[in-house]
């Protein structure tokens, strides 16, 4: 079985590759909106790949019928505002909010992250991600799916996670950890890591 960590959506090119077992299963660990680029046919195998293991990523950020995003539209535009005219003070600002627990270290790596891109390149990322809406592609996913997901997380809500499970295209389940924030892979890897060895069969 071989597990890859995939931070940018290109599994050819996955940094972290480690061979458990015999090698006939691979199962993709995916994080926020790397989920979405594994579905595209000329990256995503169907039937090489068993499982997709991730965190719920945010879908669509703004209400709609049926279903919670979490941000209204006039939410989004004083986000795009606020990084259109001052990036380094909105980041300083969302920091501590997306990372949900007083964590300096966690909050100062996340605020470093952001702060490394361009404002423009900033703005237009934003942009991207928050007005996109990548609900279609969930009845394309024809593997098992366990969707791990944080108690309180003020860019996904809880039931997008459960969004998911209900319209992925395969049997899926929901782990919702007893955590706060975006990152519990800086707040709380160790419970993270436990999750994630249980799911994935890893001693």
């Amino acid at each position: 079985m071989e597990t890859l960590c995939d931070h940018g959506g290109d599994i050819v090119k996955a940094l972290n590759a480690t061979i458990y077992g015999n090698g006939t299963q691979t199962l993709v660990l995916v994080f926020d909106l790397a989920f979405s680029p594994n579905l595209e046919p000329n990256v995503y195998n169907p039937s090489k790949y068993a499982t997709f293991d991730g965190y719920a990523q945010d879908l669509l950020y703004l209400n709609a019928k049926g279903y919670e995003g979490g941000f209204q539209r006039s939410d989004l535009d004083m986000i795009f505002s606020e990084i259109n005219q001052n990036f380094s003070r909105w980041a300083h600002a969302f920091a501590p909010k997306a990372v949900g627990e007083n964590d300096p270290a966690a909050i100062s790596e996340f605020e470093n992250s952001l702060v490394r891109m361009k404002p423009e390149v900033a703005l237009s990322v934003a942009k991207t991600v928050f007005l996109s809406d990548l609900r279609g592609v969930l009845p394309r996913v024809q593997v098992p799916c366990t969707i791990i997901q944080s108690r309180k997380d003020i860019i996904v809500p809880e039931s997008v996670a459960f969004y998911m499970n209900k319209k992925l295209g395969a049997k899926s389940k929901v782990r919702i950890l007893g955590t706060k924030g975006h990152f519990p892979q800086l707040t709380a890897y160790p419970l993270l890591l436990k999750v994630l060895k249980r799911t994935l069969s890893i001693k």
